[in-house]
């Protein structure tokens, strides 16, 4: 039984989350494009709301950016320049501060959706289970470095991307490098799968609607107002 779950959870399920994810997401911006908002709290509380949101969105940007080339990177490419060990410790002291830096983050954000009145009346349902489930999925990862530092010779984190790369060539055999990994690493990417499979029905797409061209706009020209000036009559 647990080979077939193994089986689903890390070959199959993947490929059905990003199937939901990507149909999921078009069909949204195309039927209900007014619902493709952040929904920010900002305006009915701003109390600790910047701290919450910078460290989060900081933390959690490179946490991802991490995993996008740590799992995805071959590891010929990398090996002549560090080697597999070097590469975790290098993954563990880099995700460690910014796992610190989100996890501060994600909790304002988390306790002001709890026990902020007018934030909670506010609140639905789904916007407080992806920040609960985002909490989870950031413990697991942040337990998985006291997992890793027994282990510094990098071969689980090779096996982990090779998973990682199996899945996004479509090659067989995936679940096969994840079979023996400890239970954290394991529901920490089940969770991460489950996240990819819910993003089209909660407030993170809004990550597709980044406002980059904010980078290349030119500044505006404000004018202070002049008051009207009267004339009398010669």
């Amino acid at each position: 039984m647990s080979e077939y779950l193994n089986t689903f959870l890390f070959q199959f399920y993947p490929y059905i989350a990003f199937a939901v994810f990507a149909i999921g997401c078009w069909a949204r911006y195309d039927n209900a494009a007014y619902t493709w908002r952040t929904g920010s709290s900002q305006l009915l509380s701003g109390k600790w709301m910047r701290l919450g949101s910078n460290w989060f969105h900081v933390g959690v940007l490179a946490i991802l950016g991490g995993h996008f080339v740590g799992l995805l990177t071959p590891h010929w490419l990398y090996e002549p320049f560090i080697s597999a060990g070097n590469k975790q410790l290098v993954a563990i002291v880099v995700g460690g501060f910014f796992g610190v830096m989100c996890f501060v983050g994600l909790s304002v954000l988390l306790a002001r959706r709890l026990f902020n009145a007018r934030i909670r009346a506010t609140s639905s349902g789904r916007d407080i289970l992806v920040l609960v489930l985002l909490y989870a999925q950031l413990i697991l990862g942040m337990s998985s470095i006291f997992i890793s530092v027994e282990h510094l010779d990098g071969s689980q984190m090779i096996k982990l991307g090779e998973w990682a790369q199996h899945i996004v060539t479509f090659r067989p055999g995936a679940a096969g490098y994840i079979a023996d990994a400890h239970w954290i690493f394991k529901a920490h990417v089940a969770l991460g799968t489950t996240l990819v499979l819910i993003f089209p029905f909660t407030r993170l797409v809004h990550i597709w609607s980044i406002p980059v061209g904010y980078l290349t706009r030119p500044y505006q020209v404000v004018r202070k107002r002049q008051a009207p000036v009267s004339y009398r009559g010669q």
